[in-house]
C-alpha cells in the first residue's frame, strides 16, 4: 500500500503540488517568523553583548517610573570622579543617551527620515575606547561642541559623508549645525531599526538632552584579579538613592528583557495569522483529498476485492496525507527564509523597521514549522481517509461508482444549526460576561469564532442553491449557454463548492472585522476629540521641546488674534502603587479649550484652586483609588523628585477617552509639572482665537512655533482627522498579514476548478462536440469560479459584520460605536470577484485544450 501512496502522488503531481501549496504558505509563515524574530534577538544581542564585552559593572539611574518621556533617573556627574578613584577601579567612563527628545534635522527643521524618525543621541568618552559599543568605519570621533558622528545606515540613507553639516536639537538646547566627523557601526550592526544614532562628546550630548551635570550610566573596569561582583559591594554605599550598580551580566540581561517581551509579543502576533493561513489550509486539503477519493472510488473498490483491508485504504490515503505534509512543510520550511526579508520590508514600509544582523536559523524552527505543517495535513486528511473505506468492493464492477454518503449527512445541517449555537454563546461568554480571567476570556472569545467558522462551512451547502441562483444570475444574462451551465455546475456538487468557498470565507470575515472595527475606532475617536477640543487649532510636536517653552509655552498669547494658548505637558509617574499618566497645564487657558464634564468640582472653583499643590482627576482613576474632592496623594516622578497634591476636582470624559485620551488621567498645573518631570513631552497646545480665524493669524502661529524643530500648527478639523487615521498604519499590517489567508483559498479554488475538469473530461468532449467554442469553456469555467468566489463573500461579510457587532457591543462601554464600511465591503466583493477571475486561469485554459476525441473516450 505504502508503493501505491506513492504511485498516487506521482501519477496526479498537479493536484498534490496545489495541495501542498495550502500548507507551504502557512509554514512559511511560521518559519518567517521564527527566522524574523531570532534574527532580530541576535541583532540585540550583538548590541548589548559589544557595549559590556569590556565592562565590569555599570551605575545606572534607577527606573522608577516605567516609559516616561523623562526615561530614567540620571546619576549626577559627580559621582564619576568619586568611583574611578577607589582602589579596585581600574578605568571609568560616564555616558549620556537619550532615545527620545534629540532630533536630527534638515534646513527646513524637519526630522531627517521623516516625522517618525527617532534619534538615539550618545555622548562617549572617546578617551576611554574600551567602553564605547560603537566601532568607527570612517573619519573620526566628535571632538568639539560641533561636531558629531552619525551610523553607517543613517549616514547611507541620507546620503551623508565625513564633512557634511547636519543640524541637531533638543530639549536642553535649540537647533544648531554640526558637522559629521565620522561614520560607526553599534557592535555588527549597521544601525539600531529605524533609529538614527549620533553620537557626541559627553558636554554636548548633556546639554542636547537636558541633563546638565548629570549621565545616564558610569561604565567601570575592574583591575586585575577583582571581580564584577567585588566591585559594585564596593561601589554601591556611594551611590545617591536614584542610582543603582549592576555587574555587566545582569545589565546586559536587563537590557535584553524589554527586548525580549516585546519580540515575543511580535512573535505571537506573527504566528496568529500563520496559524489563520494553516487553518484555511485544512480546508483547501480536506475538499481537495475528498474530491480524489470520489474520484477513485472504482480505484478503491478494485482494492477491495484484491484483498486490501478498510485498516489499509486508510493507511494508504493518510500516508498520501503525510508525504504531502512533508514536502510541504519543507518547502515552506525554506520559503520562509525569504518571507522573513519580505516581512522585514513590509515593515520598513510601514516605518516599523527594526535591527537586523546575520540571519539565524535556529534547530527549533525546523522542529516546530515541520511538526505543525505535518500534523494539519494529516488531521485534514482523516475525514476523507475515513470515507474511502467505506467503498464497497462491489463497486468495483459499477459504472458512475460514487463513495457511500456519510451517516452523519442526514444531520448535518442539525450539527450546523448546534455548533453555531456553541459559537455564539462562547462569543457571548467571553465579550459580556464578568469574573472571567484572561485566558478563560481568550478562550472563550478563540474557540468561539474557531467553531463559528465551522458551524458557517458544516452549513454552507444548504445555502449553495440559492446563493449560486443571486450570484449567478449576471452570467446567466451576459454569459449566454456557458454562463447558465456554470452555474448548474457550481450547484451539481453543493458540499464541495461550500467546502471551496469556506476557504475563501474565513479570510473575507476576518478582513471585514479589521475593516469594520476600523471604521468605528475612526468615527468614536471623531466624535470623542469633537465632543471635547474645543479650540480652534492644536500645535503638535515631535519632539521634547525645549526648557524655555516648557515653562513660559510654546505659543505667545500677545499674539494678534489669540484669546487663549493652552499648553499640555505629558509625562508619567508613579501615584498611588501604580505608573500612571500625569499632564501640565494652564487651567484658565485650558479652560477655554477643552470641555470639562464634571462629575465633582467645575471649572470655576476647581481650576481656579489647583495651584502648585492641586490635581484634577479622571472619574475612572477616582473611582479606581476611592479618590474624593479633597483626597490627597502623593506622585513620584521619573527623576525620583515627589509632589504631594489634593484633589480639587474630578471629571467625565466621553467613554471612548478610555480608548484614546485627550487628557491623562491626573492634571496639575504646569508650574509645579516642570519642577518634578525634567524632560516632558509636548501633548498637545491648544489655541483658541478671538473672533474669525485669518490667514494672517495661521501664519503668525507657524511663524511664532517655527524656532522649535519638528512642531506643526493644524486647525482642529486636521489635527481630528489625522488622529482618527492614525489607525491605518495598523489596518493596513493587518490586511496585508490576512491576506496571506486569501491567497491560500484561491489555491483550494484552482485545485477544486482543475480536479472538476477532470472529473468533468467527457462532459466537456461532448459539449465540444455539439458546438461549444474553446472561448465558451473557457467563459464557462471563469463563471463558474466567480459563483464559488462570490459565494464565499456572501458567507465571509456577514459573519465578519457579525463578529465585528459583538466586540463593538462589548466594547461600547468604552465608547466604541458600530460603523459599517460599505465602501470597503464593496472592495471586499470586487476582490473575490477578481480571485475567482484569477482562479480560473488555467484550469479554463486546460479545460478549452481537451482534445475532443480524447475526452470522448475517456471513462
Amino acid at each position: 500500500m505504502r508503493r501505491i501512496a506513492l504511485k498516487s502522488i506521482a501519477f496526479r503531481k498537479t493536484r498534490a503540488l496545489l495541495t501542498a501549496m495550502a500548507i507551504v504558505l502557512g509554514v512559511s509563515m511560521i518559519s518567517g517568523t521564527y527566522v524574523l524574530t531570532d534574527t532580530i534577538r541576535g541583532a540585540f544581542t550583538d548590541i548589548f553583548t559589544a557595549s559590556y564585552q569590556d565592562t565590569s559593572a555599570v551605575i545606572s539611574g534607577r527606573e522608577i517610573v516605567k516609559d516616561a518621556a523623562s526615561g530614567t533617573a540620571t546619576v549626577p556627574a559627580s559621582v564619576l570622579p568619586r568611583v574611578a578613584r577607589l582602589p579596585d577601579v581600574e578605568a571609568a567612563a560616564g555616558a549620556v543617551t537619550s532615545t527620545d527628545g534629540v532630533k536630527l534635522l534638515d534646513e527646513s527643521n524637519a526630522a531627517l527620515g521623516g516625522k517618525r524618525s527617532d534619534t538615539i543621541a550618545i555622548g562617549v568618552d572617546t578617551s576611554q575606547p574600551r567602553f564605547n559599543p560603537l566601532n568607527l568605519v570612517g573619519g573620526h570621533w566628535a571632538a568639539g561642541p560641533g561636531e558629531v558622528v552619525l551610523d553607517k545606515a543613517t549616514a547611507k540613507k541620507q546620503h551623508l559623508e565625513v564633512g557634511d553639516t547636519i543640524r541637531a536639537s533638543g530639549p536642553g538646547a535649540g537647533a544648531a549645525r554640526y558637522r559629521v566627523t565620522g561614520i560607526a557601526r553599534y557592535g555588527k550592526v549597521d544601525s539600531l531599526g529605524g533609529a538614527a544614532i549620533a553620537v557626541f562628546t559627553v558636554p554636548v550630548a548633556q546639554r542636547l538632552a537636558g541633563k546638565a551635570g548629570q549621565l545616564d550610566t558610569i561604565s567601570l573596569a575592574a583591575r586585575k584579579g577583582v571581580s564584577p561582583e567585588r566591585l559594585v559591594r564596593e561601589v554601591a554605599p556611594m551611590l545617591p538613592r536614584s542610582a543603582q550598580v549592576k555587574n555587566a551580566a545582569d545589565q546586559a540581561a536587563h537590557d535584553a528583557g524589554d527586548v525580549d517581551e516585546f519580540l515575543r509579543f511580535f512573535q505571537y502576533f506573527l504566528l496568529a495569522f500563520a496559524a489563520i493561513a494553516l487553518f484555511v489550509g485544512s480546508f483547501v486539503i480536506f475538499n481537495t483529498l475528498s474530491i480524489t477519493v470520489a474520484q477513485r472510488a472504482r480505484e478503491f473498490a478494485t482494492l477491495r476485492t484484491m484483498g486490501a483491508s478498510r485498516r489499509q485504504i486508510m493507511r494508504s490515503v493518510l500516508l498520501e496525507g503525510a508525504i504531502i505534509g512533508v514536502l510541504a512543510s519543507a518547502a515552506g520550511l525554506a520559503l520562509g527564509l525569504g518571507l522573513a526579508k519580505g516581512l522585514t520590508a513590509l515593515m520598513r514600509a510601514l516605518e516599523l523597521e527594526l535591527p537586523q544582523a546575520a540571519t539565524v536559523f535556529a534547530p527549533r524552527t525546523a522542529i516546530v514549522s515541520m511538526a505543525v505543517g505535518i500534523a494539519i495535513t494529516v488531521l485534514a486528511t482523516v475525514v476523507p481517509a475515513l470515507r474511502a473505506t467505506r467503498v464497497p468492493p462491489i463497486a468495483a464492477v459499477r459504472e458512475g461508482a460514487t463513495v457511500p454518503p456519510s451517516r452523519l449527512g442526514a444531520s448535518a445541517n442539525g450539527l450546523a444549526v448546534a455548533t453555531i449555537a456553541i459559537a455564539v454563546g462562547a462569543l457571548v461568554a467571553g465579550s459580556f460576561a464578568s469574573g472571567l480571567s484572561t485566558g478563560a476570556t481568550l478562550l472563550a472569545l478563540g474557540g468561539g469564532v474557531l467553531l463559528l467558522f465551522i458551524g458557517v462551512a458544516m452549513i454552507a451547502p444548504a445555502l449553495v442553491r440559492p446563493m449560486a441562483a443571486v450570484v449567478g444570475a449576471p452570467a446567466r444574462r451576459l454569459g449566454g449557454s456557458a454562463g447558465a451551465l456554470a452555474r448548474g455546475n457550481a450547484t451539481r456538487n453543493p458540499a464541495r463548492t461550500a467546502s471551496t468557498a469556506a476557504a475563501l470565507m474565513i479570510g473575507l470575515a476576518l478582513v471585514t472585522v479589521v475593516a469594520t472595527l476600523g471604521a468605528g475606532l475612526r468615527h468614536s475617536v471623531r466624535a470623542s476629540l469633537d465632543d471635547q477640543v474645543r479650540a480652534d487649532y492644536v500645535v503638535t510636536s515631535e519632539a521634547s521641546l525645549p526648557d524655555a517653552a516648557t515653562r513660559t509655552g510654546a505659543v505667545p498669547t500677545t499674539l494678534a488674534g489669540v484669546g487663549a494658548a493652552s499648553i499640555v505637558l505629558d509625562d508619567r509617574a508613579r501615584v498611588l502603587g501604580a505608573d500612571t499618566g500625569v499632564d501640565g497645564i494652564d487651567p484658565t487657558a485650558l479652560a477655554r479649550t477643552y470641555r470639562f464634564t464634571w462629575a465633582a468640582g467645575s471649572s470655576a472653583a476647581s481650576l481656579a484652586r489647583l495651584r502648585d499643590d492641586g490635581a484634577i482627576v479622571k472619574k475612572s482613576f477616582a473611582d479606581k483609588h476611592h479618590l474624593r474632592v479633597g483626597s490627597a496623594m502623593t506622585m513620584t516622578g521619573p527623576s525620583g523628585r515627589r509632589l504631594a497634591v489634593r484633589v480639587r476636582g474630578i471629571h467625565t470624559p466621553p467613554t471612548f477617552d478610555r480608548i484614546q485620551p485627550v487628557l491623562a488621567p491626573v492634571l496639575v498645573s504646569r508650574r509645579a509639572f516642570v519642577a518634578t518631570f525634567p524632560r516632558p513631552k509636548l501633548r498637545y497646545a491648544f489655541v483658541a482665537l478671538d473672533g474669525n480665524p485669518g490667514a494672517a493669524t495661521l501664519a503668525g502661529l507657524r511663524q511664532a512655533v517655527r524656532r522649535f524643530p519638528g512642531t506643526k500648527v493644524q486647525t482642529k478639523d486636521a489635527w481630528v482627522t489625522e488622529q482618527a487615521a492614525g489607525i491605518n498604519t495598523l489596518l493596513n499590517l493587518l490586511y496585508v498579514l490576512l491576506a496571506l489567508s486569501i491567497v491560500v483559498s484561491l489555491f483550494g479554488m484552482v485545485n477544486t476548478l482543475i480536479l472538476a475538469v477532470f472529473e468533468r473530461t467527457r462532459e466537456l468532449g461532448m459539449l465540444r462536440a455539439i458546438g461549444m467554442s474553446r472561448r465558451q469553456v473557457r467563459r464557462m469555467v471563469r463563471h463558474e469560479s466567480t459563483i464559488t468566489a462570490l459565494i464565499g463573500a456572501g458567507l465571509g461579510l456577514p459573519v465578519g459584520l457579525f463578529l465585528a457587532a459583538i466586540v463593538t457591543r462589548a466594547l461600547s462601554d468604552q465608547g466604541l460605536a458600530f460603523a459599517m464600511p460599505v465602501a470597503s465591503l464593496a472592495v471586499f466583493v470586487g476582490a473575490a470577484f477578481v480571485a475567482g477571475l484569477v482562479a480560473a486561469i488555467a484550469p479554463a485554459r486546460r479545460a478549452s485544450r481537451l482534445d475532443v476525441l480524447h475526452a470522448l473516450q475517456y471513462e
